[in-house]
């Protein structure tokens, strides 16, 4: 039995898969803001209630934002900044008595749907995490490129490409630096952007809702949001080329993104035409967890 635990800035989910990927047993709980000792307890206590509901024991995988760093073995890079300088994996290891495999959340959330899921057979996949951060994850012929310095995908860290004068230098990201694509493209920074122009605070899912219906400032926020995930997206086929760029992260949720995405993007890729898929996730939005396990 394998059992995965994706740990996000929200929620800690877990899952535990039989030896052909078919799911056993699933549960979210929230995520313990600002606390690594609650966060270490969380993932132990839904190892422990998967294997008492199944009567086994299994391994473990963890998505996680970040990663490990190859010349500290500390976590790095983490939007959740708790878990940033702490040996995650061997804390973890630790507190559950076996080996923990530890990956960043988006390679996790790609390998997932490299296997079988939206772009299964696919030779070069990006994975996108649209959520309470933005991440990136990079599968080639079934494989995870993590990079040299384990930073492959993280589109996230980039400056937003082509910025406008209004777009310069940016919000400020937890990273340090102004005008990260994640400060614009995260769930809070869509929320942020809208709440700036109109004064009106709002969950995106609920400014998708109202520029359907056709509220004027909603439509221009998502408007907005979709002409800079485009440029950004565009980046990453200028520089990756994908076959298939897969979705993930509670943003994927938003159905118009896959009809409108594809000619922004070609209008800012330097190419002639664009044959990259932008498709939905087939395993939901957090389907790194499927990959963690």
């Amino acid at each position: 039995m394998r059992i995965g635990i994706d740990l996000g800035g929200t929620k800690v989910e877990g899952i535990a898969l039989d030896r052909d990927g078919a799911e056993l047993w699933r549960r979210r709980v929230a995520t313990p803001a600002g606390d690594y000792g609650g966060t270490l307890s969380a993932i132990a206590d839904l190892v422990a209630a998967a294997e008492a509901a199944l009567g086994r024991r299994g391994s473990v995988g963890v998505a996680t934002p970040g990663a490990i760093s190859p010349s500290t073995g500390l976590l790095k890079n983490s939007n959740s900044v708790v878990l940033n300088e702490r040996p995650l994996d061997r804390d973890l290891a630790q507190k559950l008595g076996r080996a923990v495999r530890l990956e960043n959340d988006a390679n996790c959330f790609a390998v997932s749907e490299a296997a079988d899921g939206a772009a299964a057979g696919a030779g070069v996949v990006f994975g996108v995490i649209l959520g309470t951060g933005v991440g990136g994850g990079l599968v080639v012929d079934g494989r995870v490129v993590a990079g040299k310095n384990r930073i492959a995908g993280e589109w996230g860290h980039a400056p937003l490409p082509w910025p406008r004068d209004d777009e310069r230098p940016g919000p400020l990201c937890y990273c340090g630096r102004h005008g990260c694509v994640e400060t614009f493209l995260s769930g809070p920074g869509f929320s942020r952007d809208f709440s700036r122009a109109t004064g009106r605070e709002a969950a995106p899912r609920d400014i998708v809702a109202a520029a359907a219906a056709g509220d004027a400032a909603a439509v221009g926020a998502f408007d907005t949001y979709l002409d800079r995930l485009a440029r950004g997206l565009a980046m990453v086929v200028d520089i990756v080329d994908p076959d298939v760029i897969v979705l993930g992260g509670g943003l994927s949720n938003i159905d118009a993104l896959y009809a409108r995405l594809p000619p922004l993007v070609e209008r800012h890729a330097f190419t002639d035409r664009l044959d990259t898929a932008i498709v939905k996730n087939a395993h939901g939005d957090s389907s790194g967890v499927r990959g963690a396990a």
